[in-house]
């Protein structure tokens, strides 16, 4: 499914380059034409001017007389080769021919004054006829503002037509070579564009196996417990303790329901406009007094480490106080007896610090990557005997990411973890 979704990202992405990089060539090429023909209109009209100023334009009852000046292309004979003209003709007003200078060739009727580009049988090599393109240009004759002739000149368009080859040339291999890479680099950005996709419908199906998996056993529970208190009673100790089950069972799908509900609905960050003013100090001081209740009924040390002037910043009270309920929680249930958990908070500059330390079984190093992964459990035995469905880190990192904040950890396997809450803070006093 994904692959399919790349390839049409990929191909979407390189019919709208490819078209956007067509139309540029297509457009380059238009204006590269349009300069290169000004150019060469622009040569070819100073040409005609140089021998328009080369010719002497006498005049006798009004008829035109002409002399001839010491120009190189005029003369009785075909001009060179490798001449840039190729005829140079001249008309008098009434447009009839004058003279022919170049290559012969039937001369056409002038039409007006202008550029025209034609196609004209040409034996300039003396050897054999061939078509040969020209551009061609027609200039009236004046003199004191009265029309003597016409001049019309004509030079070869091959320098035009090599360059312009080239140009087509560059394009013809240049844009295949382009939408090439262009789909390469669709492929590319379509693949960067699916990860996050894909390692959210990675999550999702990790997530939908796990709270199934989490649920069948507790209904199965039920079911079970159920259908045994269903039958005649022989004891009804042993029925009452059957419903005992069920209801402890449904507590638990309770929570876990609750806490799947939590983990969808905050899934980004809080408005900071909208949080009140909270004093740190006192929300930990009333955890540290119900926890040390119950670290001494399991016999484990319990320290708080808090300062005793009030710590103001905007948060939300009950989303931060779940969030280290649920890191006490996870200390007093994986230290053993005898252990120590600590409470501290730390204030430096423009943050605050909380941290739950405790001298419990520690973390294997492979296990540090996951630990806040839905579900995810170090003893899945263990976590079973203590009751927990592996979402409590998950929801206290939800929590503090919510707060623009960090959740790290570092342990140490047999020797203890520190859990460390950071959340930036503004306005603290």
């Amino acid at each position: 499914m994904f692959t399919r979704s790349r390839r049409n990202l990929a191909y979407l992405f390189t019919i709208s380059m490819g078209s956007i990089l067509v139309a540029f060539a297509g457009i380059a090429y238009y204006f590269v034409v349009q300069q290169q023909l000004q150019a060469f209109d622009e040569r070819l009209y100073s040409t005609s001017k140089t021998i328009v100023r080369g010719i002497q334009y006498p005049t006798y009852n009004k008829r035109w007389q002409y002399k001839q000046k010491e120009v190189p292309i005029f003369g009785d004979t075909l001009p060179p080769v490798n001449s840039d003209i190729i005829y140079v003709r001249l008309y008098n007003f009434n447009k009839e021919l004058v003279e022919d200078f170049g290559v012969s060739g039937s001369a056409r009727p002038i039409a007006s004054p202008g550029f025209q580009t034609l196609k004209i049988t040409s034996n300039r090599s003396r050897i054999t006829a061939n078509q040969e393109w020209v551009r061609e240009v027609t200039l009236p004759i004046t003199q004191n503002d009265v029309l003597l002739g016409y001049i019309q000149v004509a030079i070869p368009l091959t320098p035009l037509r090599q360059s312009l080859n080239k140009a087509r040339l560059f394009l013809t291999l240049g844009v295949p070579v382009t939408l090439a890479l262009v789909g390469i680099t669709g492929w590319f950005l379509g693949g960067l564009a699916m990860q996050p996709a894909l390692r959210a419908y990675e999550q999702l199906q990790r997530f939908t196996a796990d709270a199934s998996h989490e649920l069948r056993a507790p209904v199965a529970a039920i079911l079970s417990n159920a259908q045994v208190a269903l039958m005649p009673p022989q004891d009804e100790s042993e029925q009452l303790y059957r419903l005992e089950n069920i209801v402890e069972i449904a507590k638990s799908m309770s929570d876990l329901i609750n806490n799947l509900l939590f983990l969808a609905r905050q899934d980004r960050p809080l408005d900071i406009t909208k949080l009140k003013t909270i004093d740190l100090v006192k929300l930990l001081q009333t955890l540290a007094k119900e926890y040390q209740q119950q670290a001494t009924a399991q016999n484990l040390n319990f320290t708080v480490q808090i300062p005793e002037q009030p710590v103001y910043f905007k948060a939300d009270a009950d989303l931060l106080k779940q969030a280290v309920v649920n890191l006490l929680n996870n200390a007093l249930k994986y230290t053993l007896e005898g252990g120590t958990v600590t409470l501290k908070l730390l204030t430096p500059p423009h943050r605050v610090i909380i941290q739950v330390e405790d001298s419990g079984i520690g973390i294997p190093e492979k296990d540090l990557s996951h630990i806040f992964e839905r579900f995810y459990r170090v003893d899945t035995v263990r976590s079973r005997q203590t009751g927990g469905f592996g979402l409590g880190l998950a929801i206290a990192q939800q929590i503090v990411q919510a707060h623009q904040g960090n959740l790290t950890v570092k342990s140490v396997l047999g020797q203890g973890s520190i859990f460390e809450i950071e959340i930036p803070v503004k306005g603290k006093s």
